[in-house]
């Protein structure tokens, strides 16, 4: 498995810390809203690398954060007069919401930064012993010029870094790269008590804290957004390796952005989306697939012809599983035979699924190997082929599409392919081939359709 790292701007072979196991680290929502499309792309696509990696027979630790003490947050509490906490806890839930819609399964650690006031301080404490940082009238602020190797992920020397930032407001900083661990209070502000002063921890410095304390202090991956490279993941790296000395993470991931109908997602031009409105009107798995199907370093325009697009693709993904369940289910054999090497055929599909999913997660290609599949499905899993090879073909072909989140969806069965179950079931019974007649019985319920024989006839009903 190759990877694409971005802190040395190349793939190479993934080779986790302890063998069988891998730490990774997701930036996740500032809560003081629904997240939008934007958002989704990191939740999702790195919810199918933890989820491939597994596949590949890893432990994964997968933690995502809550920033739930920000600007905006407390910009939004004051305008709607509450509580901070309560935004950020009313998002915190919408986030889940959101995400379970689109398929995004929990992470194993949530943690949220007012959760962590005690680490951050503490580690803010080193950082000043250490020479790393210093106390500014109630602020704290980190001294890059301590951290020689600053800029290395995002590919800039300090002279480059230090001219695009002659013109910010030095305040109480002794260099402008320098950037605030601790925020001296303002009128209205919600704080904490600490040796600096009654404040609030910065941004960058939250998530070194809370990946260090789920994961240690060297992990295996961390994820996000093209545009958190510089400053805030650049800044991760320089708090973190000089609080341990260590690397802090092995391999950097980087997803690029969404457009809107090809211009750059932004309140000011009115095409801001979030993903609630979006699943109002459309199918998540269809928002899923959408995203899935550009390579994650490549940008990614949605649109409504886009949209469009992956619910039509999503479709027939469906039809070719329903189709070919249908199948076996009126297939007269159950002997166990590779048939006319259906079964061989997905293998050989699997294995080129997973060679797109080792290079560097090509999820664009590894759904062509899907719809390849979906039409091997078509062309044989039809009726009268060997019902053993069918079910042996549809269970790679849903375990392929679990893998990226897809296909999760049971078939609600039309009445007409009821009816024909049933008279298979009659015509079983006729012959005396009662096991295949009670084999049918089995499926049907199973497919939430339970059978009454009567005098009348069969009748069934939806349980």
């Amino acid at each position: 498995m190759r990877i694409y790292n971005t802190l040395t701007r190349k793939k190479e072979e993934f080779k986790p810390i302890n063998a069988n196991a891998v730490s990774m680290y997701v930036c996740g929502p500032t809560v003081y809203n629904y997240f939008h499309i934007g958002n989704a792309r990191p939740f999702l696509f790195y919810d199918v690398v933890r989820s491939y990696l597994e596949y590949k027979g890893y432990d994964v630790t997968y933690v995502q954060n809550f920033t739930d003490i920000d600007d905006r947050i407390i910009n939004t509490a004051n305008v709607e007069g509450v509580e901070p906490e309560e935004i950020s806890e009313r998002y915190i839930a919408e986030y889940f919401t959101d995400a379970h819609a689109l398929g995004i399964r929990d992470a194993d650690v949530h943690p949220k930064v007012s959760d962590h006031i005690d680490e951050i301080i503490q580690a803010i404490q080193s950082l000043i012993n250490s020479g790393h940082a210093y106390e500014s009238e109630g602020d704290v602020y980190f001294a890059v010029s301590s951290f020689p190797s600053y800029g290395k992920l995002s590919n800039q020397s300090i002279d480059e870094l230090v001219a695009g930032a002659k013109n910010e407001a030095m305040e109480s900083k002794r260099d402008p790269l320098d950037f605030a661990l601790w925020k001296k209070k303002k009128d209205g502000e919600p704080y904490w008590e600490s040796p600096f002063s009654q404040g609030r921890p910065g941004w960058h410095i939250e998530c070194s804290v809370m990946s260090a304390k789920h994961l240690g202090s060297s992990i295996d991956i961390h994820g996000g957004g093209l545009d958190l490279i510089f400053p805030h993941h650049e800044n991760e790296v320089a708090q973190s390796e000089s609080l341990s000395g260590a690397s802090f993470a092995n391999y950097w991931m980087h997803n690029n952005l969404v457009n809107i109908d090809n211009e750059k997602m932004s309140k000011s031009l009115g095409n801001f989306k979030n993903v609630r409105d979006i699943i109002l009107d459309v199918d998540p798995e269809s928002l899923r697939m959408f995203i899935l199907s550009s390579h994650y370093r490549s940008p990614i325009n949605f649109s409504e012809d886009t949209l469009k697009q992956a619910a039509a693709g999503i479709e027939r993904l469906y039809a070719a599983r329903d189709n070919a369940e249908y199948n076996m289910r009126l297939a007269q054999s159950a002997v166990d035979n590779q048939g006319d090497g259906l079964a061989k055929d997905m293998e050989a599909l699997l294995l080129v699924f997973e060679s797109h999913m080792d290079d560097d997660f090509n999820t664009a290609n590894a759904i062509t190997a899907l719809f390849e599949m979906a039409k091997t499905l078509n062309t044989k899993a039809v009726k009268g082929a060997d019902s053993a090879s069918i079910r042996q073909a549809l269970e790679i072909y849903t375990k392929t599409a679990g893998i990226l989140g897809l296909l999760t969806k049971k078939k609600q069965m039309l009445d007409i392919e009821i009816e024909e179950l049933i008279n298979e079931r009659q015509i079983a019974r006729k012959n005396k081939d009662y096991a295949k007649g009670d084999m049918i019985r089995a499926t049907l319920l199973e497919m939430g359709i339970a059978l009454e024989d009567t005098r009348e006839g069969v009748k069934w009903r939806r349980v």
